[in-house]
């Protein structure tokens, strides 16, 4: 069987119409609704010239528009490509660039500086402006007048099962990759319509999932996506719960509000939470503590995280505000590896910090290829051998450097370094990109942050290596002070690290800030943080 997207969402539409698909605060869509606005975005993108896996930027905040914005690419099929709204007018520049883009579905709030960088984008044929009608520029289209407008169905004969998804991530490090995936392997990365956790099996045709569709009686979920859907934790979870015929619950604040995601949850029977790590978890487990038993969360089964560290003591503190049947599960992985490993917790088990059950189709790698024994005590990075992406979007240097060839299979290997237990059990250490390097021993910040925030006067930390003249580099931790605490002292935070991993990985300086500044995903810029310790231990 060839998978395609837009024909698995198609066929949930025509076997479920009236179901809800999206909830946005007071709006419900229908199936119905979705695929027939699909259709009018699907068609006018063709009409404006976009031939086949033409790319189109989705550069929108979370809305029903979004989802409405990539289901009519995939429709056409166009390529959809995500653009990070926290990025400047040059990143963006960069993206649109990269991705060869030839059309763009926005805010409003957006086109002052995508009309400063219009000049530099010769392949741009359409703009799709989302939002006040009035503040629609004139080079652009308002997007609702396109969607709102009956089309006929947006039936494209050269649809493929290895037609493009392009998900840009930004890393760690250096300009942003676009992560390539043909959607059929995509499809079977994410379980092929089913889910092991939720007792759902694979479906084999077209057929059979219309059949299983018309068959139930509402969702089988109702998935709350937390997190930004321009990021692949958010986005990757929607495009697995659409062909379950899941509901998808978004949040209309652009800030992140967690009595408003506590709402949301009470008030649409969420059964599945999806967010990232502890960025989300700490204010939502903050919030939970500061009115405990205020909402109703019997119906939440599942809370899924992936991308950012979620620690022991945060998934604890939220296993004592939930029901019996709640499962959290951490999983490991990234936009090019996605079943790298697992973590489970229920009542009573809640797991350890980075700890993982490795992936079925997951190894560790050592540097020189080398299959990391378990027990040995060996550090490598974290691989995986199952449905994978086919590389970055023109960039075969990088690709040949993630997408390895050993022991005569492929290999996703993105650079998570991790250690295995004689039980087969991950450690992860961290991305060996921010890794320091002190007197020759390297040190994972992501290990050291976790202790860190052990104290509880410490919101948030990050560990970067800032130069040292005997050492090559020594650890500084930067420092976001909990609401109503002291700013914690140096030599307490590390002898708190002392007490829990080698003395060499323990601080020797500390730089407390305002906020640590994680994006939406939750993740951090080393680089960003880096620069601002150097500046303000006055080092050169």
């Amino acid at each position: 069987m060839s998978w395609h997207f837009a024909d698995l969402f198609e066929t949930v539409a025509a076997a479920a119409p009236e179901r809800d698909v999206i909830v946005f605060g007071k709006r419900q869509i229908t199936w119905r609704e979705f695929d027939q606005r699909a259709d009018s975005v699907a068609n006018d993108l063709t009409t404006a010239g976009i031939g086949r896996q033409g790319k189109v930027m989705v550069y929108l905040y979370n809305s029903p528009e979004y989802l409405e914005a990539c289901f009519g690419a995939l429709k056409a099929a166009l390529v959809p490509a995500n653009v990070n709204y926290r990025y400047g007018a040059r990143e963006v520049a960069y993206l649109f660039q990269n991705a060869d883009a030839e059309a763009a579905i926005f805010d409003v709030e957006f086109a002052p500086l995508l009309d400063s960088i219009r000049g530099e984008l010769p392949l741009m044929k359409r703009w799709l402006a989302v939002g006040d009608a009035d503040a629609v520029p004139d080079w652009a289209v308002a997007y609702e007048t396109v969607a709102a407008t009956a089309s006929p169905p947006a039936v494209r004969a050269d649809r493929r099962p290895d037609d493009l998804l392009l998900q840009y991530t930004g890393g760690t490090t250096g300009m942003p990759k676009g992560v390539m995936w043909a959607q059929q392997d995509l499809f079977r990365a994410m379980g092929q319509g089913g889910s092991a956790l939720l007792g759902i099996a694979p479906v084999g045709s077209l057929e059979e999932l219309a059949e299983r569709t018309a068959a139930a009686t509402g969702p089988t979920e109702v998935a709350l996506m937390a997190c930004p859907l321009m990021h692949a934790t958010a986005l990757g979870n929607t495009f697995q719960m659409l062909p379950l015929g899941a509901t998808i619950v978004l949040l209309e604040n652009r800030r992140f509000d967690p009595a408003e995601l506590w709402s949301a949850v009470e008030s649409n029977g969420v059964t599945w939470l999806t967010m990232v790590g502890d960025a989300f978890g700490r204010p939502l487990l903050e919030e939970l503590e500061r009115s405990p038993g205020r909402w109703n969360l019997d119906s939440l089964r599942v809370i899924y995280s992936a991308g950012v560290m979620w620690s022991q003591e945060v998934k604890q503190g939220m296993l004592r505000h939930m029901g019996s049947d709640v499962t959290l599960i951490d999983a490991l992985g990234s936009s090019e590896a996605p079943g790298l490993g697992v973590s489970v917790s229920k009542q009573g088990s809640s797991s350890t910090t980075a700890v993982f059950t490795i992936g079925q189709e997951a190894q560790v790698i050592t540097e020189d290829d080398q299959f990391v024994e378990p027990g040995s005590g060996q550090i490598g990075m974290v691989a995986f051998g199952g449905s994978m992406p086919l590389g970055y979007y023109k960039d075969e240097a990088k690709t040949a450097a993630t997408f390895r060839v050993v022991g005569g299979r492929r290999w996703s290997i993105p650079g998570d370094y991790a250690t295995v237990e004689l039980d087969g059990t991950l450690n992860l250490l961290g991305r060996g990109s921010v890794c320091i390097n002190t007197g020759g021993e390297k040190v994972f910040p992501e290990e050291v942050e976790e202790v860190l925030k052990l104290d509880p006067s410490v919101r948030d930390a990050v560990c970067v290596g800032v130069p040292d003249d005997r050492f090559g580099q020594r650890i500084c931790a930067v420092v976001e002070v909990a609401p109503g605490a002291e700013a914690p002292g140096l030599e307490g935070l590390a002898d708190l690290v002392k007490s829990r991993l080698a003395s060499y990985k323990a601080p020797r300086e500390l730089v407390v800030v305002d906020t640590i500044g994680r994006a939406p995903s939750g993740k951090v810029d080393y680089k960003a943080l880096t620069d601002l310790a150097t500046r303000s231990l006055g080092i050169k």
